[in-house]
């Protein structure tokens, strides 16, 4: 077997190294952290770190977004292994705060102070709304949900995410972005509901 050229060897190393900055990041956040700091604490150098971005802010930025583009591909896994609309909602908000748990407070609060990175949460939320409300849609119309408006749905979903990004929800409730996640989904999903009067159909579950 041939051994790994440079470039792919190089590429490996970007990779963990952003894997790294990204964990760092998460559970230390950033203000108050150097370009010397973020190099000892990866053990490496300076030097190595302008290869993945020319300034610390943009260091900053490629990290966060590194870190929503994995988050949302474990969400949409999470989501796929659903049978059922209401499966998929749980499943969908329930993984976005699971994605959410290791980000440390101090890290959401750089987030929302910075705003390079807050640009970055903000287009996320965002999508995030869209695709929760094409999952209900898709609930309302395959009469697994009740007959709610679903414009209207998508936009109290949109409006308590933004609200949870901009950590109005955090100042007015001491929740943690994850936690406020999860209790989204609690609401929505028992909101969402069909009238017990009415059989619904059987759940199949998500597949592990």
């Amino acid at each position: 077997m041939a051994a790994p050229t440079p470039v792919r060897r190089g590429a490996a190393r970007h990779s963990e190294l952003f894997d790294a900055l990204v964990e760092l990041l998460l559970t230390e956040g950033f203000a108050h952290l150097t370009l010397d700091d973020v190099a000892a604490r990866l053990r490496c150098s300076k030097r190595t770190l302008y290869t993945l971005a020319g300034s610390k802010e943009q260091l900053v930025r490629a990290a966060v977004v590194r870190f929503f583009a994995r988050a949302t591909e474990r969400v949409e896994a999470a989501v796929a292994a659903c049978a059922t609309p209401a499966d998929r909602v749980a499943a969908y908000l329930r993984a976005v705060a699971a994605e959410l748990a290791p980000a440390s407070a101090r890290f959401v609060d750089d987030m929302a102070a910075f705003p390079p990175a807050a640009e970055v949460y903000a287009r996320n939320t965002a999508a995030a709304a869209r695709r929760v409300g094409e999952l209900i849609g898709e609930g309302v119309a395959a009469g697994d949900f009740r007959d709610v408006p679903v414009s209207f749905a998508a936009e109290m979903v949109t409006a308590t995410m933004v609200a949870i990004q901009q950590r109005r929800i955090a100042g007015a409730t001491g929740l943690a972005d994850a936690e406020a996640y999860e209790a989204l989904a609690t609401l929505l999903l028992h909101g969402l509901a069909r009238d017990p009067a009415t059989p619904a159909r059987p759940s199949a579950g998500c597949r592990s």
